[in-house]
């Protein structure tokens, strides 16, 4: 939560190292039966809100410092789909309570979450404006709630993780964006992710930091885990350091676990990404 300086926010966190931001939530509800697979609308938090809050409150005991509220898929094109876009309002204002709640018990940073639409296609006239509606919506939500910064995760198409960077900067606060690479090191689009890994600018003075890879994603809590099992590309404020001799600077880049203790869960390959949904007709 903003609390008008009296504590250090992301940036000023990140200027003295690493920040964990750990999520799995809707891996982890399915697995304990509160959400349904397929649809995977979070619903969750209005029916068990409880069982949310817990599990924030885990993943912050496991060493998570920041708290994301779970709208992961609470856009609006995913609740027409399976038909309760009643619900968007609802469902987004309270899982950023739930997050909220839990931040401000445990001292962590709590931050608001966008995703990919599954609207968003380049040669979908219309798609830059459905897109850029939806991420204002949520957006607006969570600014209103008070977040510290806002994730905007899971892009496949590099312009539309732009989309949602440009909606979170007119806000004034700080963005982390992160795209899902898919089999080849490229986005949907066929722009290459080597020189986010090396640390080239992006826009606006970004710093790529991390990648994360949309294989084998599925994450719990236990077990022993190793370095490198989820890069995360994290575009913040500040001059992009320059790789010497064709090497990576590597440290902006650790490359570690999202969580201590982490250990990768494998998808059955006939589902290498089982949020993704149906293409529009």
């Amino acid at each position: 939560m903003n609390t008008n300086g009296r504590r250090p926010g992301l940036l000023e966190r990140l200027a003295e190292g690493p920040v964990i931001c750990a999520e799995g939530y809707l891996f982890e509800l399915e697995r304990r039966g509160y959400l349904q697979a397929g649809a995977f609308v979070p619903e969750v938090v209005l029916e068990y809100p409880e069982e949310v809050a817990q599990l924030h409150r885990e993943f912050v005991h496991a060493g998570s410092d920041v708290v994301e509220a779970f709208t992961y898929y609470a856009h609006r094109e995913k609740l027409r789909l399976v038909g309760k876009e009643e619900l968007l309002e609802r469902i987004n204002r309270q899982a950023l309570a739930l997050a909220k709640k839990v931040a401000e018990e445990s001292g962590a940073l709590y931050a608001g979450d966008i995703c990919n639409t599954n609207v968003y296609e380049p040669e979908y006239a219309d798609a830059y404006l459905e897109a850029r509606t939806m991420f204002e919506e949520q957006v607006g939500w969570a600014v209103e709630a008070g977040v510290d910064f806002i994730v905007g995760e899971t892009f496949s198409y590099a312009e539309e993780a732009l989309i949602g960077l440009e909606v979170i900067k007119e806000t004034g606060l700080p963005a982390v964006i992160t795209l899902a690479v898919h089999r080849e090191p490229e986005t949907r689009e066929g722009w290459s992710v080597a020189p986010a890994e090396w640390g080239d600018p992006v826009p606006d003075g970004a710093r790529p930091v991390l990648l994360q890879p949309l294989r084998d994603r599925g994450l719990r809590p236990g077990g022993l885990g190793s370095r490198g099992q989820l890069l995360r590309l994290v575009l913040r404020r500040g001059p992009a350091p320059r790789p010497e001799h064709g090497r990576s600077p590597g440290a902006h880049a650790s490359r570690e676990p999202l969580l201590p203790g982490h250990v990768q869960a494998r998808l059955p390959r006939h589902r290498p990404d089982p949020t993704a949904a149906e293409r529009r007709i």
